[in-house]
């Protein structure tokens, strides 16, 4: 970057801490150096978001910032929207070819953003009726942060992760989500089985649980009022402790042989027919 191209910049806002850095070494620069969560991170309470439509809305959100690694090129297409965030950001930027050092470039395509875990709400701020969507083990975070992306798109009204299942903060789920957990409330239950036996007895909420030997097909389910479909292990699927305390075991009828969906796709058609049932009621 030209010298005073770099000058400029420094003066650009008090609120942007700009560093040029030419190794990854730095220990701000940890979080960024791995593609897996550490432990570390979960007691820190952030996150790493990557790539450019991800670290956008991240922008765009009321999530607390910390810091950006990024390239001056995407630094000249993000600085309006990160002149119009509030707290203080620490930006560090690099060359693209020291990114390259950092695995998945052509995930994160040189912007990169570490942020706060947002503090969870109580699950008695929930709106009236409510659909929510509980995680009873999902390992992958692959899969979830496509079914966060599922959630936002088609309507939940909040996620709840079970103590088995992946967090919907892990960075390849954040990925995945392509930035819609930014938008929805996340519940981190530390036993699913009582989180919903207590919202079934607090808030009325109806446990719907997909199950692919369960005996009410999908379009005799009844989606109304308060409900919360659980989604289970890719493998096993709803685990037995929460199958017992369900209130409806809903399958998905299939035709030639198949045996079950990837738990994505599944989840998208349950929240499709809720969406469709509850409009149609009225609710």
């Amino acid at each position: 970057m030209p010298a005073s191209l770099w000058w400029q910049v420094r003066q650009m806002s008090t609120r942007l801490k700009i560093q040029r850095v030419d190794t990854l070494d730095l220990p701000e620069l940890a979080p960024y150096r791995t593609l897996r969560r550490p432990e570390q991170h979960k007691v820190e309470g952030i996150f790493v978001a990557e790539g450019s439509r991800v670290v956008e809305r991240l922008l765009g959100s009321n999530l607390t910032i910390l810091s950006l690694l990024l390239t001056p090129t995407w630094f000249g297409r993000l600085e309006p929207a990160l002149m119009a965030r509030g707290e203080e950001i620490r930006v560090f930027l690099a060359d693209e070819s020291l990114l390259h050092d950092i695995v998945g470039i052509h995930l994160h395509q040189g912007v990169m953003a570490v942020a706060r875990v947002p503090g969870e709400p109580e699950l008695s701020s929930l709106p009236s009726p409510h659909c929510l969507v509980a995680l009873d083990g999902l390992h992958h975070a692959d899969n979830v942060g496509v079914v966060v992306r599922n959630c936002a798109a088609l309507g939940a009204d909040g996620i709840i992760v079970g103590e088995r299942s992946s967090s919907p903060y892990v960075r390849r789920s954040v990925r995945n989500s392509m930035g819609a957990v930014f938008t929805l409330p996340v519940f981190h239950s530390r036993n699913l089985v009582e989180t919903l036996a207590g919202i079934a007895r607090t808030l009325g909420t109806r446990i719907i649980a997909a199950d692919a030997h369960g005996e009410t097909p999908i379009h005799r389910a009844d989606f109304r009022d308060n409900i919360c479909i659980v989604v289970g292990n890719e493998d096993s699927g709803v685990s037995p402790g929460t199958l017992a305390l369900s209130d409806e075991r809903v399958r998905i009828p299939m035709l030639r042989s198949t045996d079950s969906l990837n738990v994505a796709s599944a989840l998208a058609l349950f929240l499709h027919e809720a969406g469709r049932r509850r409009v149609r009621s009225g609710d």
